[in-house]
């Protein structure tokens, strides 16, 4: 038996679908098709974004948007450039941030006395010189940019400027010819200007004179400092010597290449490539209390006597603080 159907509903109504009410709303009604694909490409949005910081870290929208703006000055040419060649904006986004890594994480540098260094005005610094390869040099630029806020203007060898790309990217980093002349203009601009003394000398002695400062030349530095009126700091770096310990030096390969040494080290040239990896020692660079020079005559510069006295106290005053940290380390990787 077939069940009765019910009786329609008097009140209800069919409307035909020509007669269905309009989408009332300002826009026109979204296709489904749209509104589904608005809906996928925002949780798609969200969980990438949610990625993204789990990966990257807070900020990262920042970065990436500063990241894009830096990209399009450098293609553009939208970028400032001084007379020396120095790029402050490469140097702080790109050297800088490739450097700090190895200076927080590898070396884990524990950096002391930056109140020594003046906010602002000309100041020279005044450092040791080890490790075979600068490493020294660069870790101190990241020491003052870091915990000083200043850029270090250091004075480098000759040999850097006529290494091809080495020359190039040295003058965007702010480095300039080890020269009185050049050290004076940068010191009376109010420049952080940085010297190694020692040069080659220094950094490619033996192991077995880790931490016994050479020579210190003919104090052009001091004399620098002298006319310019500013304070020399001397700055201890402990921790370099070890980073590739030289135990022999290729005298002869040295000669044809026209280096001032080819170094052998316990893991170069025997592990090939992997021997250039710096052994990860535990550094110590600390900034000593300036050496006033605004109280000497004008004419003080051209005083040897004075020039020399002065260039031994700085020297005096960095081998003491290198032995003092030295007793004060625990290990030379801890």
């Amino acid at each position: 038996m077939t069940a009765a159907r019910e009786p329609a509903d008097p009140a209800a109504k069919v409307i035909p679908i020509e007669s269905a009410p309009s989408w009332s709303g300002p826009e026109p009604r979204p296709a489904l098709a749209d509104r589904l694909a608005d809906g996928v490409g925002a949780a798609l949005s969200g969980q990438l974004g949610a990625t993204a910081t789990r990966l990257l870290g807070k900020g990262w929208e920042q970065r990436a948007a500063g990241g894009l703006g830096f990209l399009r000055r450098r293609l553009t040419g939208d970028y400032e450039v001084d007379d020396f060649g120095f790029d402050r904006e490469l140097t702080e986004e790109v050297f800088l941030a490739m450097l700090r890594p190895l200076a927080e994480k590898y070396f884990r540098i524990d950096v002391r006395g930056t109140e020594h260094i003046p906010a602002d005005g000309g100041v020279l610094i005044v450092a040791n010189h080890s490790g075979t390869i600068p490493l020294d040099a660069l870790m101190t630029q990241v020491a003052v940019h870091d915990h000083a806020d200043r850029h270090l203007r250091m004075l480098a060898a000759d040999l850097v400027f006529v290494l091809p790309v080495v020359n190039e990217l040295a003058r965007k980093a702010g480095h300039t010819l080890a020269c009185n002349e050049d050290a004076q203009t940068l010191l009376e601009r109010g420049e952080v200007v940085g010297v190694w003394p020692e040069g080659f000398k220094g950094i490619g002695k033996p192991f077995a004179d880790r931490y016994k400062l050479q020579r210190f030349g003919r104090g052009g530095f001091v004399a620098s400092a002298l006319r310019a009126g500013v304070p020399i700091v001397p700055c201890s770096i402990v921790g370099a010597e070890e980073t590739y310990p030289m135990i022999g030096n290729f005298k002869t390969l040295a000669r044809l290449l026209g280096l001032p040494y080819v170094p052998i080290t316990p893991t170069f040239p025997w592990l090939g490539p992997l021997g250039a990896i710096p052994l990860p020692t535990k550094w110590t660079i600390q900034f000593g209390e300036p050496i006033p020079t605004d109280s000497y005559p004008k004419d003080a510069a051209d005083d040897p006597m004075l020039v020399f006295n002065l260039t031994d106290q700085v020297r005096e005053t960095i081998q003491h603080t290198l032995y003092k940290l030295l007793v004060q380390r625990r290990s030379v990787f801890g």
